[in-house]
């Protein structure tokens, strides 16, 4: 299982540049500053196509690289200008959604001054945003907004005060009289609890979709889901992450804390988990063992669901009303199976459809031409959402 995450995460180190391979016969100059620069700035830049221009002022350096995906595997290498600039393009697309990158500015790693930083790769990664067809599920829209908010809880079991972020759907405020149900959604190795508000735009999601009527509003809470040291490095760093002490936090510590803040509906009928990548793999190290508190599972790129993984489980089958799966297409594109090198490989479509031929609500969701990113994880809240909390 920690394999696993390794396997999964060093995938998704290339799954921007393999994209960026694709030789295409023409590129166009429409490139335009990207949804993420700071303010003002101009590079790096997108165009139609999905070909990213990078320009990056050093004139003391020899060399400058660009480097794609959780990681910074691979790279575009910019060539100097007379100015002092540095400039590159992808040498292909990249897929639509967004992508972690870096610098390697004469051996040493740095972010982009151009855009925003988003925390990945247990570092803040620069990022950059190839606009995707179908943006407008996760747009910032003209509708009702819930409220994203940082809550500090005392954790007794690590010694700490710990930090979570709580998403409140738009009602939650003018409503004081309701209760809602509360979905606790963990992030990817390397990442944060940041990582799904501020990457992922699950608070956009939300409101986009209770506000079409296709949600049932209810609360997110995402947390920082690793409890040990895993030091900047390699994703085998993760060989040394226990799931207990994080079990432990979630529910003896924050789900007690949110009941206690915020107006939840605190029964199992009303508790989901989810994750994407790592956070699916806690979400099925803890879900099924504590059925007492959740009764809807997903995972995002994280792992399968077989019947002999339902079987046993005591009370599974009646308890849990949804098992959600879900990957990006390019992650089952070897023949749909999914699984580090060595072990055993499981075909998760398979096991989804076994599970409902043994009449549980089981749902697989394939996100088109994506691999082991967010516009994946993305697609999968807004596929899971609407399934959730169906009284």
């Amino acid at each position: 299982m920690k394999r696993a995450f390794a396997i999964l995460l060093a995938a998704s180190a290339l799954a921007g540049e393999a994209s960026a391979q694709e030789a295409a016969p023409t590129v166009k100059e429409d490139f335009k500053p990207s949804s993420l620069n700071q303010p003002g700035q101009e590079y790096p830049q997108v165009n139609s196509q999905g070909y990213v221009r990078f320009r990056i002022p050093a004139p003391e350096a020899r060399n400058v690289k660009v480097s794609l995906g959780l990681g910074g595997r691979g790279g575009t290498v910019l060539a100097k200008a007379d100015d002092g600039t540095w400039t590159g393009t992808t040498a292909g697309p990249l897929d639509e959604g967004f992508h972690y990158y870096r610098l390697t500015v004469d051996g040493g790693t740095f972010n982009d001054p151009g855009t925003l930083n988003f925390y990945g790769s247990t570092r803040w990664e620069s990022g950059i945003e190839i606009p995707a067809h179908d943006a407008e599920f996760y747009a910032l829209r003209a509708v009702p907004h819930g409220n994203v908010q940082q809550v500090l809880f005392p954790s007794p079991s690590t010694g700490t005060q710990r930090r979570a972020f709580v998403y409140t759907p738009p009602n939650y405020e003018k409503n004081a009289g309701a209760r809602f149900p509360v979905l606790y959604l963990q992030h990817g190795w390397g990442e944060d609890e940041t990582a799904w508000a501020n990457q992922g735009h699950a608070n956009l999601i939300m409101d986009n979709l209770i506000a079409a009527g296709k949600s049932r509003p209810f609360i997110i809470v995402m947390t920082y889901g690793m409890t040990n040291d895993i030091r900047p490095g390699s994703p085998g760093g993760l060989a040394s992450f226990d799931i207990r002490p994080f079990q432990t936090v979630l529910m003896d510590e924050l789900i007690p804390f949110i009941d206690r803040e915020f107006r939840t509906l605190a029964d199992p009928r009303h508790r989901a988990m989810a994750g994407l990548s790592m956070g699916g793999f806690e979400t099925k190290l803890i879900a099924p063992t504590r059925l007492d508190k959740f009764a809807y599972i997903g995972l995002f790129s994280g792992g399968t669901f077989s019947l002999d993984d339902v079987d046993k489980v005591a009370g599974y089958r009646d308890k849990v009303k949804l098992t959600f799966v879900s990957f990006g297409s390019r992650e089952l594109e070897n023949g749909g199976m999914v699984g580090p090198p060595g072990m055993q490989k499981a075909d998760p479509r398979a096991n989804a459809e076994a599970l409902k031929r043994a009449g549980l609500n089981s749902v697989f969701y394939v996100s088109p031409n994506t691999g082991h990113e967010f516009l994946t994880w993305r697609r999968s809240l807004r596929e899971f959402a609407p399934l959730l909390f169906r009284d």
